[in-house]
């Protein structure tokens, strides 16, 4: 396997790429390099080949390895790109500066609370279950827009989020969310993953979460 550094320079190109070929300006579109169930040892080396944005699934996880490795290292953004529960809200909002999965009326309430009670305002993504797979977390596109005004009243509303169905070609749910997201005025897009994070690039994404392109396979 190649080095970090060399995996992290050849995904930045990739993007670099995407984003020439679909006429977007360098450096719009955010590369969260998914960290989650690899250890401390394992992250260290994208640090010094320069990554600063890290996304990890859990918060009891990301508590355990991050604040170390963000005090040796400041300037890091950690994100929150997996499920949270409402009562693990206050842990969220103190470690991470991003979320990506605000997916219920609950979890906008629990997350406006413990921002009030921190004073500490991460941004926030809508996830939005762009294809009704009744297993997987985000709000059904009909319901967004009820759920998107209540969050844009009480949380720092950056974007939406979304994972396409696996196995099926991710282009029409990217450019579904992609309009979503311009017929609410929502500027943000995180969506693409190692798989197909350029596909999501080439249309419109802000912030692509890539694995096991950069770490291997998961530990």
């Amino acid at each position: 396997m190649t080095s970090p550094a060399n995996r992290l320079a050849d995904i930045g190109g990739r993007i670099a790429r995407a984003a020439a070929l679909a006429g977007r300006p360098p450096g719009s579109t955010t590369l969260i390099a998914v960290s989650k169930t690899h250890d401390a040892d394992t992250i260290r080396p994208l640090i010094a080949a320069g990554q600063r944005v890290f996304g990890e699934n859990r918060v009891q996880e990301a508590a355990g390895k991050w604040p170390a490795l963000q005090e040796a290292q400041p300037g890091i953004a950690l994100h929150l790109v997996g499920q949270l529960q409402s009562n693990k809200a206050a842990e969220a909002v103190a470690l991470f500066d991003a979320i990506h999965s605000v997916d219920r009326p609950s979890l906008v309430t629990a997350l406006a609370r413990a921002m009030d009670a921190a004073d500490r305002r991460p941004d926030c993504f809508i996830q939005v279950n762009i294809g009704d797979e009744p297993q997987k977390g985000g709000c059904a596109v009909a319901d967004l827009p009820a759920l998107l005004a209540s969050a844009c009243a009480v949380l720092p509303v950056a974007g939406l989020m979304a994972v396409p169905p696996a196995g099926l070609e991710p282009a029409p749910y990217f450019a579904l969310l992609a309009k979503i997201a311009r017929d609410h005025g929502v500027s943000g897009l995180s969506m693409g993953m190692s798989d197909d994070f350029e596909t999501a690039v080439t249309l419109g994404a802000t912030h692509v979460r890539v694995g096991s392109a950069l770490f291997g396979a998961r530990q």
